[in-house]
C-alpha cells in the first residue's frame, strides 16, 4: 500500500484542517483499505462480523500529506475500537445487511467510528470533490439508523462504565496513547535554505522563547538538541499552529523522528571532504534530504539505492530539487543487487544502512509510516503490544543479510546500522552475527565496533558505549544505533592525501588549501608531483613558524650591532682609528660564505684578505654542515688616550679577555683581531699594519 505525491505538489507543504465536519470520499475508501489489511481477525467460533477481500475499491492517489495523514489515523483509529464498533453494529441489528457485501464491511466500520466521533450529526459534502458511490451508499444507510447506533453506544458504556470510548481500551493502549500525545516535535533546519541563526531569529519574531531544555517548555517555546547541532524540539501542542508557518512550508524546517537525525549526523561525522556515501534504502525521503543538507560544504555524492520506477526517480528529483539538494544520486537497483565492486560506488567510504524494522520503538507510528514508506502492519503490532515470531524472524534474517552484504565493500570504512526496534532481535544480535561472519574477507581489515559522533561541531561529549540506545519515553522515541568501523593498521602507510582530508574536516589545517588530484593511480612521476604539490600546503606553513622564531634572534643581532657600531664610530672619531666588528660563526658551510661576507664589507682590504683566507682553508671541512648559532660579538682591544685620576698623562687601556681565543701581537704590543675559526693558529706579522 503506497500513496504517492500528486506531479508538482511539492511546490509548498500545505495543510487544510477540515476539523470534526467529516473528510472527502477518497479518504474514506483509503482509510477503509489499510483497515482491511490490519483488522485483527478473531477466531471462527468468535466471528461474528466478516471481512471480506481487498480485491475491491483500489487505493486512490491523495493529493497532499494531510489526506495521506488522515487515511491511516482514520484507519489506526477504527483499528483501535474494533471491538467496540462490531459490538455497536450487532446491538442495534444493523449488521449484517443484505445489501452491503463482506467487500464493504471496512468501509463501514471505518465510517461508523467517524460517525460516532461527529456526535451523529451530517458529513459536511465539499463540492470540489469528486464522489464515489460506495461512499455515499454507506454514508446514506448509517445516517438512517444514526439513532439505534448512538443507543448501542451508550449501551456499551454503561455496560463497561466508561465516560467515553477512551476509558474502554486497554490501559497499555492509553498509556501509549498518552505518551505519544506527548512528545516534542522533532525538526532538522534545512540549512540549503536558511542558516541557523537565521532561524532562531525567525523564530522570535513569531513569538517563540528559546529555553534550555524538554522540561522548560511553557507553550511558545523551543529548546535545541543535546546531540545534533541541526535539530529543535517544540512542544506537541503546536502542531498544527507550527506547520502552517512559512518556516514549514518553505522546506526550512522539517518534521521528523530524532532517530534519523542521529543517523546521519554520526555518518557525516565519519566522511572526509570528497568521501561518498550509499543509503541502502530509498526509505524517508526527508532523511537523504537531510544527509545531502549535512554535505553541503564537501564534494560528497550521496547514493540511494532502491528507485525502481522512473516515475517515482521524478517525484524524488522534484521534491529534492525544491528542498536545495544537489548531491543525490538515484540508483535503480536495489542494495543487495548492487556489487561491492561497482565502479560507481568506489568513492563511498560509508554505508548509511537502515533497514525495515518492528518499529515498535517509534513514538508516532503514523508519520513513521508515512516518511518511511513502512509496512501499515505497524499499526496492528503497535496496538497488540508485541510482533509476531514469524515477522520478528524474518526482518531479522533480511537485516543481517543487509549488514553483511554491506560489509563485502572493500572501499568503504565504516557502516552505521540504525533501527527503531526495541528488540535485540533486530539490534545486538544482528551486529554480533555479522561481525562474527567474516564476510568482509582476510584480504581487507576487519570491523570493528565504535562508540557514534554524532556531529564535528556537536557540542555533546562523546559516548563511551559501544551501541546508543534511546528507550520509548514521553520526551523521546526508541532508537538503536551502531557503528562498524575497519580496524586501523599499524603497518600501513597513509598516504599523505588521507592524512591532509581527515585533517580538514576536523579544522587542524588553519585555512590551508589542500590540492586534490584529478585521477587515481596515474603514472608514478605525475603521482609524485602530485603528491609534492599536495605537501607544498603545509610546507610554507612550516617555513613561515621557522621564519618566526629565527627572525627575532636576527633583528636583536642586527639592532645590537648596530649599538655596536655606533659606539665604536664614537671612538673613532675620538682617536682617528678604525674599530672593527666581528661575528663569530662556527662551523661555517660553504652555502653560507656569501651572507658571512656580507656582514665583514665594513672592513679594511687586508681584513677582507685575511677573511676570505681563512674561510677558504675551512669550507672543504665544513662542507656538509649548516648549524644556526647565536651570534657574539667581539671587540678587539682599541688604544684611547684618557685622563688618569693623577693627572692629564694619557694612558693604554688594559687588555680585554677574550674567552675561547688568544690573539696575536704585532711588533708593537698591540693584538691582532680574531680569527673565524678556533682551529687555524695565529699569524705573528713581523710589522705593525698601518691601520692599526
Amino acid at each position: 500500500m503506497k500513496i504517492s505525491y500528486e506531479k508538482g505538489s511539492v511546490e509548498k507543504g500545505t495543510m487544510t484542517v477540515i476539523g470534526k465536519n467529516g473528510y472527502h470520499d477518497s479518504i474514506y475508501i483509503n482509510a477503509a483499505k489499510i483497515f482491511q489489511c490490519i483488522h485483527i481477525e478473531k477466531r471462527k467460533d468468535r466471528l461474528m462480523v466478516r471481512y471480506g477481500d481487498d480485491s475491491v475499491s483500489p487505493m486512490l492517489t491523495l493529493k497532499d500529506e494531510y489526506s495521506q495523514h488522515v487515511s491511516y489515523e482514520l484507519a489506526f483509529n477504527t483499528l483501535k475500537y474494533q471491538d467496540l464498533l462490531e459490538e455497536i453494529l450487532l446491538d442495534s441489528r444493523v449488521y449484517p445487511c443484505q445489501s452491503i457485501p463482506d467487500e464493504l464491511t471496512s468501509l463501514l466500520v471505518v465510517m461508523l467510528y467517524d460517525l460516532q466521533d461527529r456526535k451523529f450529526q451530517a458529513r459536511k459534502i465539499f463540492d470540489e470533490e469528486e464522489p464515489v458511490a460506495e461512499v455515499r451508499k454507506i454514508e446514506h444507510y448509517l445516517f438512517r439508523f444514526r439513532t439505534k447506533l448512538a443507543a448501542a453506544l451508550a449501551r456499551c458504556r454503561i455496560k463497561h462504565g466508561a465516560l467515553s470510548i477512551e476509558y474502554i481500551l486497554p490501559e497499555t493502549v492509553r498509556k501509549q496513547e498518552q505518551r505519544a500525545s506527548a512528545l516534542p516535535l522533532c525538526v532538522w533546519i534545512n540549512t540549503f535554505k536558511i542558516s541557523l541563526q537565521d532561524v532562531f531569529r525567525d523564530l522570535k519574531k513569531e513569538g517563540f522563547t528559546r529555553v534550555e531544555s524538554v522540561s522548560d517548555f511553557n507553550r511558545y517555546t523551543y529548546c535545541m538538541d543535546q546531540h545534533c547541532h541541526d535539530v529543535l524540539f517544540f512542544p506537541s501542542s503546536l502542531k498544527e499552529e507550527l506547520l502552517n508557518l512559512d518556516l514549514f512550508t518553505d522546506f526550512k524546517l522539517v518534521l521528523q523522528d530524532k532517530s534519523r537525525s542521529l543517523a546521519v549526523h554520526s555518518a557525516q561525522a565519519l566522511l572526509t571532504t570528497d568521501d561518498d556515501i550509499i543509503v541502502a534504502h530509498v526509505g524517508s525521503h526527508l532523511t537523504i534530504a537531510h544527509m545531502s543538507a549535512l554535505t553541503i560544504h564537501s564534494m560528497s555524492k550521496i547514493f540511494v539505492c532502491g528507485v525502481k520506477s522512473s516515475a517515482k526517480a521524478a517525484e524524488l528529483r522534484n521534491l529534492f530539487s525544491h528542498m536545495g539538494c544537489k548531491n543525490i544520486q538515484l540508483l535503480q537497483e536495489d542494495f543487495t543487487e548492487i556489487g561491492p565492486t561497482d565502479p560507481r560506488l568506489q568513492k563511498a567510504k560509508v554505508i548509511l544502512l537502515l533497514p525495515q524494522c518492528s518499529g515498535l520503538g517509534v513514538g508516532n507510528p503514523i508519520d513513521f509510516i508515512l516518511n518511511e514508506h513502512g509496512d501499515a502492519g505497524l499499526l496492528r503490532d503497535l496496538f497488540q503490544g508485541s510482533v509476531s515470531e514469524d515477522k520478528l524472524r524474518i526482518l531479522a534474517e533480511r537485516q543481517l543479510n543487509e549488514l553483511m552484504h554491506a560489509m563485502k565493500f572493500n572501499k568503504v570504512q565504516a557502516i552505521v546500522y540504525c533501527t527503531c526496534s526495541v528488540y535485540r532481535e533486530e539490534n545486538e544480535l544482528v551486529v554480533k552475527k555479522a561481525l562474527e561472519s567474516g564476510v568482509e574477507g582476510n584480504k581487507v581489515q576487519p570491523y570493528r565496533l565504535i562508540p557514534p559522533v554524532f556531529s564535528t561541531c556537536s557540542n555533546s561529549k562523546a559516548s563511551t558505549e559501544i551501541f546508543f540506545k534511546m528507550e520509548p519515553s514521553e520526551i523521546s522515541s526508541g532508537c538503536f544505533l551502531a557503528i562498524l568501523a575497519r580496524e586501523k593498521d599499524s603497518s600501513e602507510n597513509v598516504s599523505v592525501k588521507d592524512i591532509l582530508a581527515h585533517a580538514a574536516v576536523k579544522g587542524l589545517l588553519d585555512g590551508i588549501v589542500v590540492e586534490k588530484s584529478k585521477e587515481e593511480r596515474k603514472k608514478q612521476k605525475v603521482m609524485q608531483r602530485r603528491r609534492n604539490i599536495t605537501g607544498s600546503g603545509i610546507e610554507p606553513k612550516i617555513a613561515e613558524v621557522l621564519h618566526h622564531h629565527t627572525v627575532p634572534s636576527i633583528k636583536a643581532e642586527v639592532s645590537v650591532s648596530k649599538a655596536v657600531s655606533n659606539i665604536q664610530q664614537k671612538n673613532m672619531k675620538q682617536t682617528n682609528s678604525y674599530v672593527q666588528r666581528k661575528k663569530s660563526i662556527d662551523p661555517v658551510s660553504d652555502t653560507a660564505l656569501p651572507r658571512v661576507l656580507k656582514h665583514t664589507s665594513h672592513l679594511s682590504p687586508m681584513g677582507k684578505a685575511y677573511e676570505r683566507q681563512t674561510l677558504a682553508r675551512k669550507a672543504h671541512v665544513e662542507r656538509k654542515r649548516v648549524v644556526l648559532k647565536p651570534v657574539e660579538i667581539v671587540l678587539p682591544p682599541v688604544i684611547t688616550p684618557y685622563v688618569s685620576a693623577q693627572g692629564n698623562k694619557p694612558g693604554i687601556l688594559p687588555h680585554p679577555c677574550f674567552d675561547g681565543w688568544s690573539g696575536a701581537k704585532c711588533s708593537s704590543g698591540r693584538i691582532l683581531p680574531p680569527p673565524l675559526s678556533k682551529v687555524v693558529k695565529p699569524t705573528v706579522l713581523s710589522h705593525c699594519p698601518p691601520w692599526l
